[in-house]
């Protein structure tokens, strides 16, 4: 067919071939060609799609001219300007990789053009080609949701959201970034992008982006009048980052004017050559495939041996179906709600989320639930939302009407909920566990999307659902603000009316399902089954019942301390005005610097931005080694901050119902799998001064009972033994020696009977520290040593345990490899800046050799967690608190003994028989009328 010249009346698609294969990889389960092992999955999913694009598109308004743009393996033009450009993207699942080349043979086999250019990305390719089709009077359709190709829309080019069947115009751009295409650039460079590590201004977003935009009318202008903005921070912010936002836009700006080697013409659209494109899929054993598409055609389907399709399990796209609030319904009565638990039932699964009345599970209502059994079909069901709501902050008590009664509801779900044969399904669903739990229902089995995340992506992005929604869904969540409001105008969401509700609610349940549909298969994809089935699921139950169980706080106590702290303080005060000659707010940092640098003429002193001094603790921690000052201000600090944050604190999160103070952890915090303590945090109370753990005698055990504190003994040490394989250590371990005099004896030549306090705390100090990556610089600061002698003892620590040095550059060589260092147990941890320039590159490289050894720590004590409660199920007892490496427990004195006995064996075998380790876990244990005296 000869190639008619590009021009008006004609309609060019723009594909973008890596959004196609990212989807298909991610929507589908692992699959493999039989005859070889290969993976094909995302291969399959790709010709599932171009075939339904084939479909879809062979009406009136079908194209004349089509391609599909891909980007090339190799770094673009973009590296040369920024080398930290999309630094933070991992590198693709190792299956993917060999099914890169295949999605470009499928899209041959199609017989749709297929186009990437080296050194460019597919976006400038897609950017050229619609400029010149649209200076060539043809209209361009561009297939992607891909942010950054809505600064092409417009005159005649619009783009095409395949997965919600969304069509972008210069409205929708107007929608998604507050300006009209011709400035997306200048509002990108901005805000920047995390994704593809485009830095630009820090602290403004896209709203605050557009807001800035509008005003001043593009970029160049802003900047050029940035002096003229009234907020400080904001005008300093586009000051001192000028060059950092100029490069952002150089960085976002599609290419529109690409060398190609080929023109509009050639993409000319083309049948499908049938022996082709059935040959290809032949060969792909997409039996499936081959045989729709033969009788389409009206040709034979190939033969397939059938040898090679047993078991082949070739995999069908999933429809895409859009978000429609339009879908979400309502259940008001009991015949409705029956409907949608013998759904849920029918399936096996079912989507679950909670509304309630604030975000402290302990004393927070229920007022509605939502479920979801299929994507695109959700349901709300109101309990307590109150009349009159919206007319009155605090409106009337009496219950809306149109609602299910709550005892009536839930005895229906109570049944779904507990049934062992459908899986629950949620998003951070310990807290909705815990509201169920308050209402007498153990829901089980649970799944959630979380910790699904956190297991497939630790270290890479947070896990909260919006993230998560936008991410992996490209969909951005309903907001709750609009909804309660603000500042002290707020309202519960009891308060907010049910018609309003609805369409938030439901969709919670919705986006929880899609994510688990998406992640569910990925974990096998990613081998991390085993860490999410191990390490993650297990956990939920476990940490419920601690948060709610709670321990015993004694107001009293923590007034007494109060009061004392503050006396201490006021001593200090007076204490510190009389070093500075004359009285100052020594609250003030300000005031402080002034005091230091100015009036005293102490060396060291750096202003910042705003021209005061610089306070921190770290400069204080330096000028205490000469100065007796700064170093009273450290203790008032100290001081100030335990008060402030303990013995004042903890008071108002004593529940008036319990007695009992219930913390909450987060499962999916920290990057290394360990739990982190919030609201309030228990976990940060400081041990090592005297009023950091008279904190902890607050904290009591009820009248019969005592606290049991069981500790692993340096496990990290062990750990970092067992992987680097230090003989010296290993055999320090399995002789019960003391290994901080052991260290320091073979560092320092120093005999053991001859070991003094001060040699064996700096070894203690560079055991602790190696681990965690310290520099020369920091082990002075702890030491208070000069920074020669602190990197002397550093080297020499290297010289004597060789093993460690050789540890550290193969994790740092295995995190560039792969851009994920992993865990004894398997979980990954990924390092998106590993390979970051610049003051991010030492903190980036000691992240990714602690992590391994901090994570299996963490892996070991979430092991034992998940094995405790069988263990002493037949004993009076109850885990309360996971500080570190810590579990401390309320037992019946009478109970004591047998309780360390079998919660130390679970500690010491928790790495059993997942791990070996080479050097024996232990555990110290003690026990008290309160926390202080259990450790």
């Amino acid at each position: 067919m000869s190639k008619t010249e590009f021009g008006k009346g004609c309609h060019l698609h723009l594909i973008d071939g890596s959004a196609f294969i990212f989807r298909a990889y991610h929507a589908l389960p692992p699959l493999t060609r039989k005859s070889d092992g290969l993976p094909v999955g995302a291969v399959s999913g790709f010709c599932n799609m171009l075939q339904r694009y084939v479909e879809d598109n062979n009406g009136p308004d079908a194209p004349t001219h089509a391609a599909v743009i891909f980007d090339h393996s190799g770094k673009s033009f973009r590296n040369e300007m920024y080398d930290l450009y999309k630094a933070n993207r991992p590198p693709a699942p190792e299956d993917l990789v060999p099914q890169f080349p295949l999605t470009r043979d499928a899209t041959r086999a199609f017989n749709i053009a297929c186009k990437e250019v080296e050194g460019f990305e597919a976006d400038d390719i897609i950017a050229t080609l619609a400029c010149r089709a649209r200076e060539a009077g043809g209209r361009v359709t561009i297939i992607s949701s891909d942010k950054d190709l809505m600064q092409l829309v417009g005159g005649g080019v619009e783009m095409l959201d395949a997965m919600k069947n969304k069509r972008i115009d210069r409205d929708g751009v107007l929608e998604k970034f507050g300006v009209g295409p011709e400035r997306v650039v200048d509002v990108q460079a901005l805000a920047g992008d995390s994704v593809d590590n485009v830095p630009g201004a820090p602290g403004i977003g896209i709203k605050t982006a557009a807001l800035l935009i509008n005003e001043y009318g593009s970029l160049e202008d802003l900047l050029n009048r940035a002096t003229e903005i009234k907020q400080p921070k904001r005008r300093q912010t586009l000051i001192d980052n000028r060059d950092q936002i100029e490069l952002s836009k150089q960085l976002v700006q599609l290419d529109c004017e690409m060398t190609l080697d080929f023109s509009l013409e050639e993409l000319e659209v083309q049948d499908p050559d049938p022996e082709a494109l059935l040959t290809f899929l032949s060969e792909m054993e997409f039996r499936t495939l081959s045989k729709r598409l033969a009788e389409r055609m009206g040709v034979e389907t190939p033969d397939i041996p059938e040898k090679l399709l047993e078991g082949s399990g070739e995999a069908s796209m999933p429809e895409s179906v859009p978000f429609n609030p339009e879908t979400y319904t309502c259940v008001r009565d009991a015949a409705a709600l029956q409907g949608w638990i013998d759904q849920a039932i029918e399936r096996g699964w079912v989507a679950v989320d909670t509304e309630t009345t604030g975000l402290d599970e302990m004393v927070v209502d229920l007022v509605g639930v939502s479920l979801c059994v299929e994507a695109g079909q959700a349901c709300y069901i109101p309990l307590t939302h109150k009349a009159g709501a919206s007319d009155d902050l605090f409106g009337s008590d009496e219950l809306a009407e149109g609602q299910m009664p709550l005892k009536t509801a839930l005895d229906m779900l109570k049944p779904l909920l507990e049934d062992p044969s459908v899986i629950k399904i949620g998003q951070n669903m310990k807290y909705d566990a815990k509201i169920f739990a308050r209402q007498g229902i153990t829901v089980a089995p649970i799944d959630d999307t979380m910790l699904m995340s956190y297991a497939l992506h630790g270290g890479e992005h947070n896990h909260g659902m919006d993230t998560l929604s936008d991410r992996y869904l490209d969909h951005t969540p309903i907001p709750i603000k609009p909804l309660l409001g603000t500042g002290k105008s707020a309202i519960t969401f009891d308060r907010v009316p049910i018609d309003d509700a609805i369409a938030y609610a439901a969709e919670d349940a919705d986006i929880t399902l899609r994510l688990w549909q998406t992640f569910k298969p990925q974990l096998h994809q990613r081998q991390v089954t085993t860490v999410y089935e191990t390490l993650e699921r297990p956990l939920i139950p476990v940490l419920a019942k601690m948060e709610m169980d709670g321990i015993k706080v004694d107001r009293d106590t923590l007034s007494r301390m109060s009061n004392a702290f503050a006396q201490k303080m006021a001593a200090l005060e007076a204490e510190i005005h009389e070093l500075a000659g004359e009285s100052f707010n020594v609250g003030s940092p300000k005031q402080l610097g002034e005091i230091l640098f100015d009036k005293m003429g102490i060396e060291g002193g750096k202003k910042g931005k705003t021209g005061a001094y610089a306070t921190g603790a770290d400069i204080l921690e330096d000028l205490a080694t000469e100065h007796e000052l700064p170093g009273r201000v450290l203790d008032w600090r100290q001081l100030s901050k335990l008060k402030s944050t303990y013995t004042d604190a903890l008071q108002d999160h004593i529940n008036p119902d319990t007695g009992r103070v219930h913390t909450s952890y987060s499962i999916a915090g920290a990057s290394t799998g360990r739990l982190a303590s919030t609201d309030p945090n228990l976990q940060n109370i400081p041990v090592r001064s005297e009023e950091g753990r008279r904190i902890r005698e607050a904290f009591i055990a009820e009248p019969g009972n005592v606290l049991l504190s069981l500790d692993y003994s340096q496990i990290e040490l062990r750990i970092l033994a067992h992987v680097a394989g230090i003989d010296a250590l290993k055999q320090a371990f399995a002789d019960g020696l003391d290994i901080h005099a052991m260290t320091a004896s073979e560092m320092f030549d120093v005999p053991l009977d001859e070991m003094t306090s001060d040699i064996r705390r700096q070894a203690k100090a560079i055991n602790f520290g190696v681990i965690y990556g310290i520099s020369g610089f920091g082990l002075a600061r702890n030491l208070r040593i000069p920074r020669k002698d602190a990197q002397g003892f550093i080297d020499r620590y290297f010289e004597r345990f060789p093993g460690i040095r050789k540890y550290m550059d193969s994790t740092v060589d295995f995190a560039k490899e792969h851009g994920y260092v992993q865990t004894l147990f398997g979980r990954k941890i990924h390092t998106p800046e590993i390979g970051a320039k610049g003051p991010k590159a030492g903190f980036a490289k000691r992240a990714a050799i602690n992590a391994p050894i901090q994570g299996t720590a963490a892996d070991v004590i979430r092991r034992a967690m998940i094995r405790m409660p069988d263990a002493i199920a037949h004993l009076p007892a109850r885990m309360l608190l996971q500080v570190h490496d810590e579990l401390l427990f309320e037992v019946p004195e009478a109970d004591v003994e047998e309780t360390i006995a079998v919660a130390r064996h679970v500690m010491e075998t928790a790495a059993d028989p997942a791990v070996h380790l080479e050097i024996k876990l232990s555990v110290d244990a003690g026990q008290g009328a309160n926390w202080s005296e259990a450790h």
